[in-house]
């Protein structure tokens, strides 16, 4: 306690002293910054009839400090790998933020007129379509996450001294992916971190919980293992002297906690409840010609001529991630009995043997992913987010954002629910991180229904750009791995707990979108279509017909989307259009529902003859096949499917 006392003392006798060494002229130019922010803030959500501009107004003073005195960058690559970077969290204060960039000389500030115009990149909240932007945000709460990630990056794997700075607001500090991300940072004490929350006291609706309360923000910072700085946010003094501290602050983040007003010098706006994501309409040439009154030294320069920006200094390796390669190919006999998940642990491992920029990230659950054979061969690349699969999610994206990474994160497929959110706006991110779900389906067994993943399928299909793979042996699955390193876009591994035989030659080609005969003859009577678990089971019901005399095809997905519904097409046709589909899912959104839509869509006017075998309830605990047999998607209830025709 003594000691944290001494290190509290050191670091703001750092900051009392610096108080009084900042350029006067400086001071005034940076204030006439914040000010111009403001007018092109309002000018542009006007010009929009939409937007957020008092939430602009809360930073204009932080964001004139941040891009004019103290991140280094390069304007002209704005995603430079040395570059500091700066996640707006509060992405609906998009305007100040590109008016920054513009004011830096990243495009004409005349652009900043457009925003929210159709096919206009400067949209109403932040996107990668910006060549400054490295995530989407304004789904509040997840932006310190993905800084988080980056932070990391820096750290242990860049190990460069570039810096990651995000922005917050009061009222998403609400959000418990927020405290999440907090505790991962002072867990690995990411000192290259500087979060800055936003405390203009006001919500959308209403004030926020804590309103001007610093001691409470105060308070719940150092709690997590941060250091605390508070200030007058629209005191550009502090806002230096704050951030210069923070530099020099080791082994644990700092969060500046800034006092600020929303609408702050609006004339009859500033601080008032109801100017929540409004332009300021009638009242926008008053309000415009006070600001303009308060600028010292009117001019036509941009900031960035007004105050050179500082050059990155950071010495940043490039990296190498194309046609990443398993360092050896799979290795198995036909018939071993080997767990998807297994194989996801080995496969994941052989890639990073081949690559030092593959790196894996894990919820507790290590040991029962076997990302932990990832972990014991490359321990510094290896990032445990404990239960935190929200932070998880986000990390995995920061880590992947600059090409820094190739991510792989892993939990249950249950868990990965409660994160949707996240890897939705990874999508919107552009983001090339890759998530794999584990213990998938009824037939993970005893544990019972909360450990199920039952909707994964759906929900991952339903992410924009994704590819989603659902390997049925050892050998597909470390190829799926292998595919989704190369491929854009959010990627997921489907794996499943229980042992399966392996059905596929070592040297078997696998594409993107292709999937696989398995079983095939000229008198076929009826065409199964599945994948993981439930393969093996059509597997099964393929040996006891073929003893009643009847043979069945089999077709193993490999991706449920992209899916290859030309292979099932063809293939049902030859089988008089008879078609099963037996998945371990609920119906929504799982295969039986992707087939349908796919031959629907592209064969119109066709007529088939379908059956979907599905888990119709709520599951319970049990032995897998147990369970299996009890919501009929087992090979007995393969074969009734089948006969039915």
């Amino acid at each position: 306690m003594f000691k944290k006392i001494l290190n509290s003392f050191k670091y703001n006798q750092i900051f009392e002293r610096k108080m009084s060494s900042v350029n006067a002229q400086t001071l005034e130019t940076l204030s006439d910054i914040a000010h111009r922010l403001r007018i092109h803030s309002i000018e542009a959500t006007s010009a929009s009839n939409s937007g957020h501009p008092s939430s602009c107004s809360s930073i204009a003073e932080i964001m004139s400090v941040l891009f004019f005195n103290q991140m280094k960058y390069d304007v002209q690559e704005p995603r430079h790998r040395a570059n500091d970077r700066l996640i707006l969290s509060k992405g609906h204060a998009a305007p100040v933020l590109y008016a920054a960039w513009a004011e830096a000389g990243a495009f004409p500030v005349s652009e900043l007129k457009n925003l929210r115009k159709l096919d206009n990149p400067l949209e109403g909240h932040p996107t990668p379509k910006l060549n400054f932007v490295d995530v989407a945000t304004g789904s509040l709460g997840q932006g310190l996450s993905c800084a988080a990630g980056m932070a990391y990056a820096g750290k242990y794997f860049d190990k460069a001294d570039y810096r990651v700075y995000c922005i917050c607001g009061d009222g998403e500090s609400a959000e418990g992916s927020i405290w999440e991300a907090f505790a991962f940072a002072s867990h690995y004490k990411l000192d290259n971190l500087v979060n800055i929350i936003d405390v203009n006291r006001l919500g959308q609706s209403e004030a926020t919980m804590y309103q001007h309360d610093m001691d409470v923000y105060q308070k719940k910072v150092e709690a997590f293992g941060w250091h605390a700085i508070v200030v007058d946010g629209h005191n550009i003094e502090q806002v230096i002297k704050a951030l210069d501290t923070a530099s020099q602050v080791k082994g644990k983040p700092c969060c500046i906690i800034a006092k600020t007003y929303k609408g702050k010098f609006f004339p009859e706006i500033e601080d008032h409840q109801s100017w929540h994501g409004k332009p300021l309409g009638k009242q926008t040439q008053e309000v415009v010609e006070a600001i303009r009154k308060m600028i010292k030294s009117p001019t036509t320069k941009l900031g960035h001529e007004l105050l050179p920006i500082k050059a990155p200094t950071a010495v940043v390796q490039p990296t190498n991630l194309a046609n990443i390669k398993l360092a050896t190919p799979p290795s198995y006999k036909l018939g071993d009995q080997v767990a998807t998940r297994l194989a996801y642990g080995t496969g994941l491992t052989k890639l990073g043997q081949a690559n030092p920029h593959v790196v894996a990230l894990d919820g507790d659950v290590k040991n029962s992913t076997y990302s932990i054979k990832f972990k014991e061969a490359f321990p510094d690349r290896f990032v445990e987010c404990f239960i935190a699969e929200q932070n998880l999610a986000g990390v995995s994206i920061g880590v992947a954002c600059r090409d820094r990474t190739v991510a792989f994160a892993s939990t249950f497929a249950a868990f990965w629910s409660r994160a949707f959110d996240q890897i939705r706006m990874g999508a919107i991110s552009q983001t090339n991180a890759n998530f794999s779900g584990s213990h998938v389906g009824c037939s993970i067994g005893e544990d019972g229904a909360s450990q199920m993943a039952l909707e994964d399928l759906a929900m991952f299909r339903s992410v924009a750009g994704s590819t989603v793979f659902y390997p049925s042996d050892a050998v597909s699955t470390e190829r799926a791995i292998e595919l989704a390193a190369n491929t854009k876009g959010i990627c997921y591994i489907r794996t499943s707990r229980p042992n399966t035989s392996v059905i596929y030659e070592n040297n078997e080609v696998f594409e993107i979108g292709k999937a696989k005969v398995v079983l095939k003859s000229d008198s076929d009577y009826a065409t199964i279509v599945s994948g993981g678990v439930t393969l093996h089971e059509a597997i099964k019901a393929a040996n006891l017909l073929k003893q009643q005399g009847k043979s069945i095809r089999i077709i193993d997905l490999f991706t449920v989307k992209p899916v290859d519904w030309q292979t099932i097409l063809e293939n049902v046709k030859q089988t008089g259009n008879r078609i099963v589909t037996v998945e371990d899912h609920y119906a929504e959104g799982g295969i039986g529902e992707t087939v349908a839509a796919a031959l629907l869509t592209n064969a119109p006017g066709q007529s088939f003859n379908f059956r979907k075998l599905y888990v119709k309830s709520i599951p319970i605990s049990g032995q897998p096949q147990e369970l299996l047999e009890r919501f009929e998607i087992d090979s007995n209830a393969i074969i009734k499917a089948v006969q039915s025709f």
